[in-house]
């Protein structure tokens, strides 16, 4: 053991990780999405809610273990990472169950929504504001170039309708793509953790080097 190694080193810092940061965002947004766009009796509204909340409590929380204990970093980690992905494949099946498009990676929508890197829910709000409008004059289009990403876009609907199902389109969208980026994180997290873990082992085995280390000074 180092000198510098202590007993219950820091841990914690949780607001300071992009994860935590974008399961937060994903957790406002889902709250808002499913007030608008989920039946508020319904099993899928609570479901969504409250996976979102676990994907941002678990991240929390396994970040303020890791102090004593690695394996509970892991397994909260994983918790959290899981409901994120059931969270995700919600947002996909409230698309694919009322026929309405799933933006690929590469639409131009989803690269305004990008670029924007939004930080809030106000941010996210902005940017639906500006997509609404650019569908109501181009079709969810901008430039001669996103033509040919209309017809993927398209929702046949009533004037009446139009506003609630665009915005749904977007929000849902915006949300997997949020989703997307934070399950990327939380995989290299879990990998760090476990490799971390392997290295150098959790709270016993570095109870063990300090009683070492304390016996050779006596």
């Amino acid at each position: 053991m180092s000198d510098q190694e202590k007993l219950i080193p820091k841990h914690g810092g949780y607001r300071q990780l992009k994860s935590f940061q974008l399961a937060q965002l994903v957790y406002d947004l889902t709250v808002r999405f499913c007030d608008l766009y989920i039946e508020r009796r319904s099993r899928t509204h609570d479901q969504m809610v409250q996976a979102a909340r676990s994907g941002v409590q678990n991240i929390a929380e396994g970040s303020q273990a890791s102090g004593t204990s690695k394996k509970t970093e892991l397994k909260l980690t994983n918790v959290a990472r899981a409901s994120l992905e059931e969270l995700r494949l919600d947002y996909e099946d409230f698309l694919r169950q009322r026929g309405l498009p799933k933006m690929e990676p590469d639409h131009p929508c989803l690269k305004r929504f990008k670029t924007k890197r939004c930080a809030s829910l106000n941010a996210v709000r902005a940017w639906v504001s500006e997509e609404r409008e650019n569908h109501n004059e181009h079709g969810l289009t901008r430039t001669d170039k996103d033509k040919k990403q209309k017809e993927k876009m398209s929702v046949q609907v009533s004037d009446g309708q139009c506003q609630s199902f665009v915005d749904s389109v977007l929000v849902a969208n915006a949300a997997l793509s949020l989703l997307n980026l934070c399950c990327y994180f939380l995989d290299r997290q879990l990998a760090a953790q476990a490799a971390a873990f392997e290295k150098e082992g959790g709270f016993t085995e570095r109870l063990y080097r300090t009683r070492t280390q304390s016996r050779r000074h006596a």
